[in-house]
């Protein structure tokens, strides 16, 4: 029987994802997104060239493995196109390999004017593409679906009532500007190729891969602490970014999924408004951003930098199943005297636990006794609070940069 494996992240996202997917897409024969929108961003480094995905799984670089954009992913149309002709230009081969679920809902230019109008009042940080007015949407049951490119008849009918809609929201709420109908048909029909070329019904997809014993990897996007149900709500995305989000973002029941890596970073970071308990403001905070390079892949955003935190840890842990854990950035720890990490919290504020900085360089290290005794230990004390343990070490972004344990 094939294992098929989940991939997610365990903080508020940036923790990794992208590099691991690739790492272990290898020997896989799918790769399959189930959640989020091109708000994502993936960074894989190969070969000292970096690729940042935001809609395309993570396995498109190796050239045998399939890639499924599940139902549960919200699709902006120009974002998809565009990513697909710079990989192509870059020798990516996108035939007969990639899929998109005909039940995705697309966002639409109104969509991203919604949110961005919305949010100047709001303040919940969001990205501004448009991701959780699409997701209103399709729980309104008055979205766009990929699918219904096919139909022109039933197209027309659609955008016509939901702009009417937006129009409303745009108009009467916010005094701007409204859209014509006839220019968001025009926006989606621009991108009938795309229909032509990649739609499918995702489920006889995966459910003849996993008929034929063919190992998947399911990819989410975002982080457990910014689940629209279990995050920091409000401070949250639109999807269900948990292990649950899997079956229902790609139609595949939980006996399916056999292995559950959470990633995390040996630190914490996090884009945008909300509570963010080990939030560091002084030299410590300035060094983790520096060295960690932590601004957002996909909105260049500067991330807000902290210790780790494995209270926050082990409830995600819970949450998603994980049966194993990555932990990513150890190298950006290297020069640190002293390493904190937060083991409870009083009050509601850190308790911190402090370590003795290794002062040594870690990214060549290709298995986990060549790391120096105190990153060790520092592994450990992660290991044995959360009770899971680490069986992938990131030490740098490259993909030869990664111990497996």
């Amino acid at each position: 029987m094939s294992e098929n494996t989940l991939i997610l992240g365990l903080q508020w996202g940036d923790e990794g994802k992208g590099k691991i997917v690739d790492a272990l897409s290898e020997n896989v024969h799918a790769v399959c997104r189930f959640q989020g929108g091109h708000n994502a961003g993936h960074t894989i480094k190969v070969n000292g060239k970096k690729t940042v995905l935001h809609l395309t799984p993570s396995g498109i670089l190796h050239k045998n493995v399939n890639c499924l954009i599940g139902n549960g992913v919200v699709l902006a149309l120009d974002a998809l196109n565009e990513e697909i002709v710079e990989l192509e230009n870059e020798g990516i081969d996108f035939n007969e390999r990639f899929f998109v679920s005909n039940n995705c809902a697309l966002i639409l230019p109104s969509h991203i004017k919604i949110d961005q109008v919305r949010d100047k009042t709001e303040s919940i940080g969001t990205t501004g593409r448009g991701i959780g007015p699409a997701y209103e949407d399709k729980v309104g049951r008055r979205a766009i679906r990929f699918g219904d490119i096919g139909d022109q008849n039933i197209l027309e009918e659609k955008v016509k009532s939901l702009i009417e809609y937006h129009n409303k929201i745009l108009v009467d709420i916010h005094k701007e500007n409204k859209f014509e109908v006839q220019d968001i048909f025009d926006y989606i029909e621009k991108y009938k190729h795309l229909y032509e070329k990649y739609s499918c019904d995702s489920y006889e997809i995966i459910e003849r891969w996993s008929s034929d014993g063919l190992s998947m990897l399911f990819e989410g996007a975002q982080g457990t602490l910014l689940d629209i149900d279990h995050g920091t709500y409000p401070y949250v995305t639109s999807s269900n970014t948990t292990a649950g989000g899997v079956s229902t973002g790609l139609g595949i029941g939980p006996k399916n999924i056999h292995k559950i890596v959470g990633i995390t970073k040996a630190y914490t970071t996090r884009v945008g408004e909300g509570p963010f308990l080990t939030e560091l403001f002084d030299k410590d905070g300035e060094m983790l951003a520096k060295r960690g390079h932590e601004f957002g892949a996909t909105t260049g955003r500067p991330r807000r930098c902290g210790w780790l935190d494995l209270v926050a840890l082990k409830k995600t842990i819970f949450l998603n199943s994980v049966t194993d854990l990555c932990l990513t950035k150890l190298d950006v720890l290297d020069e640190f005297d002293e390493i904190k990490v937060c083991v409870e919290y009083s009050d509601n504020q850190p308790i911190y636990k402090t370590f003795k900085g290794w002062g040594e360089p870690t990214s060549q290290a290709k298995n986990i006794t060549e790391l120096p005794k105190l990153a060790q230990d520092y592994i450990n004390f992660i290991e044995e609070n959360v009770k899971t343990s680490i069986s992938i070490l990131s030490v740098g972004p490259s993909r030869d940069e990664t111990i497996f344990i």
